[in-house]
C-alpha cells in the first residue's frame, strides 16, 4: 500500500484545527519551556547584584530535601493544593521566594520613598505573615527594602505570573492570587497603621496592589 498522501487526505489535514494535527506532548514541552524561561528571567532579575550566599542557601535547602518538603519550608503556609501543583510545575524555592518578596517590595516602595519607621513596619509584618527574621527570604526582603530594584523586576514577575497561571485551574490560580497577594495587601495596611493612621491603604499603594493583581487576570 502506498504512503502517499491523497487529496482528500491532505485537504482534511489542512482543514484540521491544530489540536488535531500538533501532538498534546508537543504543546506541553512548548509550555514547559516557555514557563521555563520566564521563571529563569525571573530569578536572574530577582538574584542581579544580590548576595549570592542567599541564592546558594536557597538551592541547599531545595537539594537536601524533597522538591516538596524544600518548597513548603520556603512557602510557609500556602495552600497545600496550590503547593503540589508548584512541584509538580518544578516551582523552586528561589522562584516561590521572588513570587511573595516582589509584592512586598512594590508596595513598600509605592510612594517612591521609604523611611526608616515604614521600613521596620514592613518587615515587622512581613514576620507576622510568614516571612521570619534570619530566614532568605527575610534577608532578601531587606536587602530590596534598602536598595529599590529597577522595573524589570515587576516586569519579570508580571510575565512569570502569566505563564503561570496558564498552567493552573482557576481555583488553583484564585488560592495563589489571595495568597501572595493578600500578603502583600496585609503588610501594607500593617505598614500604613506606623503613623497612627490605622491600617489604612493609601492611594499610591492602592494603585500598586491593583498593577500586581492583573497579570492574575490575564
Amino acid at each position: 500500500m502506498s504512503d502517499a498522501v491523497t487529496p482528500v487526505a491532505a485537504g482534511k489535514l489542512l482543514n484540521a484545527a491544530p489540536s488535531a494535527i500538533v501532538p498534546d506532548r508537543w504543546r506541553v514541552d512548548v509550555a514547559d519551556e516557555v514557563l521555563g524561561d520566564r521563571r529563569r528571567a525571573l530569578e536572574e532579575q530577582f538574584f542581579t547584584q544580590h548576595n549570592e550566599q542567599l541564592r546558594q542557601q536557597l538551592r541547599q535547602s531545595r537539594e537536601k530535601q524533597a522538591s516538596r518538603e524544600a518548597l513548603a519550608r520556603v512557602a510557609g503556609d500556602a495552600h497545600p493544593e496550590v503547593l503540589d501543583k508548584l512541584v509538580e510545575l518544578g516551582i523552586s524555592p528561589e522562584t516561590w521566594a521572588a513570587l511573595e518578596i516582589v509584592p512586598l517590595i512594590e508596595v513598600a516602595w509605592a510612594d517612591a520613598q521609604l523611611e526608616e519607621k515604614e521600613r521596620s513596619a514592613v518587615l515587622a509584618a512581613a514576620e507576622a505573615n510568614g516571612i521570619t527574621t534570619g530566614s532568605p527570604s527575610h534577608e532578601l526582603l531587606e536587602d530590596w527594602l534598602t536598595h529599590r530594584p529597577d522595573g524589570r523586576l515587576l516586569a519579570a514577575w508580571g510575565e512569570y505570573i502569566v505563564d503561570l497561571c496558564a498552567n493552573l485551574d482557576p481555583g488553583q490560580k484564585d488560592a495563589l492570587r489571595d495568597e501572595i497577594l493578600g500578603r502583600a495587601r496585609t503588610v501594607a495596611e500593617a505598614a500604613g497603621g506606623f503613623l497612627g493612621l490605622g491600617s489604612k491603604i493609601s492611594r499610591e499603594e492602592e494603585v500598586v496592589l491593583q498593577q500586581l493583581a492583573r497579570p492574575f487576570e490575564r
